[in-house]
């Protein structure tokens, strides 16, 4: 599992339209916004067909983004279950 929060910066005005851009994007969802400082939050959950990497891109490249900052990311690769 792989997760990541970010923090999508735009122009207020533009917010209906990249709404609508940022759903259709695979494991995106929309948390928050503040029309006062021009910003989203956003997380992407990974699944089957797409990573967390090509979602960030994706929103990244979305029209009306002026900027991404990646808040939070957190993966359980690696983690091995060790018994007690």
């Amino acid at each position: 599992m792989k997760i990541a929060s970010l923090v999508v910066r735009a122009k207020p005005e533009d917010f209906p339209e990249l709404r609508e851009s940022l759903r259709a994007i695979p494991g995106v969802e929309l948390h928050g916004e503040s029309s006062d400082t021009g910003r989203l939050i956003v997380t992407i959950e990974d699944g089957d067909g797409y990573s967390v990497t090509d979602s960030i891109l994706a929103v990244n490249l979305t029209r009306h983004v002026l900027g991404v900052t990646l808040a939070y990311e957190y993966t359980d690769e690696g983690l091995e279950l060790q018994e007690a």
